[in-house]
């Protein structure tokens, strides 16, 4: 194949394939050819840098431990001076006691000093804080902190770690002891004695265990002859098990040194700690990476795939410059199925804007259809709500004339006046200005004015009672849902009770975060099936008393409720045979006056 046929060739590919492929094989030619161009020199670059960060940044953290220990041991240099030149040199022996000064100081730098002692120069306890005494048999005399401060009593001393055992306290610690010659006085008689001042060695590992290198590296602390004083592995290298170049460290001035150590080549970060001759070490492997070993492979994939990575973000965003606005008005379309909600995407380019548009206008058209239906459906329920109250009315002032009649045949002319006023006062809560949304108050009068008119027709044949809580009484409610409830407890239980022995007990309550008004009544009770077919409006559900009530009271509430409050809310039913029944309206929490009614 020619030259001129090749380039043919890929032509009449280009033009017959998609415009995403001639994009994305353009950007993966470049691409490659950017990674081979650029591949080395990033490398060396980048490795160079890292080599160079990381290591700085082992460095500062080096220099920060060495700060924090140069700081503490300041504190307890101070410590000493003031317990030596203001509290010891001030201080007659045979007068005056040292035991509460010296307390007043270790309390304070208790955090890192372990104990305070004053020795005489023939090794005799004269202070302690806290207070302590000498185990038996001990001399500190045989003790290298105390030789070294009597013999150059210029100076202070610091120890390496060991365990004290001076003190009969049964306590056997990790200090680090620093100690200095002070003067004693003892009334006009001057001489030495030796300032002991123990220093937790848990501070000092604390503050060296706590930083971490990066490249596994850790710190450790040497004295001025390389003695170990703090030391990650110093177990391991007591047993043999670990060897340290800390004797080479002891040789060095501060600075950064490289050594070849168990194949490793590492860097040795030496920083010396203030006037104490201590060093702080510092020890990691040479970070970065190195050329001709497997990490430059790992570096070299690295680098492909950041700069594949580009490319099919690059392709993805071109890409989607173009399918998105479709891709978006899919998904609007796809919301408006499901919950009629929302806009649909206008944008673009002409074509899909135009195609948005027209989609736009259909759903305006088709929402206000919907609105006009859902209006409908809303005065058809209003009429519904309209008919049911009307059909409760006619059945309260049905059954209460009944009573009134009943007591003007019997000649209780007074009970039929108490009557026919209780009368007025239910008519007058059942109107209520032609509102179908009362207090709980008002509601709970209706019922307690029917009961009293009741309870006069059936005298000796029950009782009531009627509980409020005085939070719930200024909630809303609708009108004439307790009293069917209560009628009903009348003519299918009360009216077979013998001897006064019926209840029938009102309560409302909050429960569960709603407003529930309950009935209950100790009368005859109702079978699983018959409080089914009660809720279910089953005309065969209830037994009728022939002259007593309608037999629509509740389902008529269930219904109310539901159509003011929602199917959440309505009427419950807890009822055995022979164990009296617990009718319970369930309403939602609803200050009087914050619900408007349409």
């Amino acid at each position: 194949m020619g030259k001129r046929s090749l380039i043919t060739w890929l032509n009449e590919r280009f033009s017959r394939g998609s415009i995403r492929s001639t994009m994305f094989a353009s950007f993966t030619v470049s691409a490659v050819v950017a990674i081979l161009l650029t591949g080395a020199t990033l490398f060396a670059r980048f490795s160079a840098q890292m080599d160079a960060t990381i290591e700085e940044e082992n460095q500062i953290l080096v220099d920060q431990v060495n700060q924090s220990l140069s700081t503490y041991l300041r504190d307890v240099i101070r410590l000493s001076d003031s317990l030596s030149y203001n509290v010891i040199k001030n201080t007659d022996m045979e007068s005056e006691r040292l035991d509460e000064r010296m307390r007043l100081l270790y309390n304070t730098y208790s955090d890192y000093v372990e104990n305070i002692a004053l020795f005489d120069s023939a090794g005799a306890l004269v202070a302690t804080a806290p207070p302590a005494r000498l185990r038996e048999g001990a001399d500190v005399r045989e003790r290298d902190w105390f030789r070294r401060a009597m013999e150059r009593t210029e100076n202070i001393h610091f120890g390496g770690p060991t365990v004290e055992n001076l003190f009969a306290d049964d306590a056997y610690r990790w200090v680090i002891p620093l100690s200095c010659a002070v003067e004693l006085t003892r009334g006009r008689e001057t001489g030495l004695g030796v300032l002991l001042i123990d220093l937790k060695y848990q501070a000092v590992s604390d503050l060296f265990s706590s930083v971490q290198l990066s490249g596994n590296g850790y710190v450790y602390l040497i004295d001025g002859a390389g003695e170990l004083i703090y030391h990650p592995a110093r177990q391991r290298i007591a047993t043999g098990l670990v060897e340290e170049t800390n004797l080479d460290a002891a040789r060095r001035s501060d600075g950064v040194y490289t050594e070849y150590r168990d194949g490793q080549l590492r860097s040795v970060i030496v920083r010396g700690v203030g006037y104490t001759g201590w060093k702080a070490v510092g020890v990691v492997s040479q970070p970065g990476f190195r050329l001709g070993g497997s990490q430059d492979i790992l570096f070299t994939v690295v680098i492909f795939c950041a700069f594949f990575a580009l490319l099919i973000l690059m392709n993805f965003y071109l890409t989607t410059k173009i399918t998105d606005p479709i891709r978006l008005l899919e998904e609007s379309v796809a919301r408006l199925e499901q919950s009629m909600e929302g806009s649909i995407y206008v944008g673009g380019t002409t074509e899909t804007r135009t195609l948005g548009q027209a989609v736009q206008k259909l759903v305006d058209q088709m929402r206000k259809l919907t609105d006009d239906i859902v209006r409908e459906h809303e005065e058809k329920q209003k009429s519904e709500l309209n008919a049911l109250q009307a059909q409760i009315n006619p059945h309260f002032l049905y059954n209460t004339l009944d009573t009134i009649v009943w007591m003007i045949e019997n000649e209780r002319e007074e009970d039929a006046a108490r009557a026919v006023t209780a009368l007025a006062r239910f008519f007058r809560i059942s109107l209520s200005k032609g509102r179908n949304i009362i207090p709980v108050r008002d509601e709970l009068e209706h019922v307690r004015n029917y009961l009293l008119i009741q309870e006069m027709r059936y005298k000796n044949k029950f009782r009531y009672e009627i509980l409020s809580e005085p939070a719930v009484e200024e909630l809303s409610t609708i009108k004439l849902v307790v009293q069917p409830i209560v009628e009903n407890a009348i003519y299918h239980s009360m009216d077979f009770m013998d001897g006064g022995d019926g209840l029938i007990r009102i309560t409302a309550r909050l429960a569960e975060g709603e407003l529930q008004i309950s009935v209950e009544d100790n009368g005859l009770g109702m079978t699983p099936q018959v409080v089914e077919g009660l809720l279910a409006g089953s005309p065969a559900a209830e037994p009728r008393v022939p002259g007593r009530g309608s037999g629509i009271g509740l389902k008529n509430v269930q219904d109310r409720i539901r159509l003011y409050f929602g199917a959440q809310y309505g009427v419950t039913i807890d009822s055995e045979p022979d164990a009296g029944t617990l009718v319970t309206l369930h309403m939602p929490t609803v200050p009087f006056g914050e619900m408007e009614e349409s």
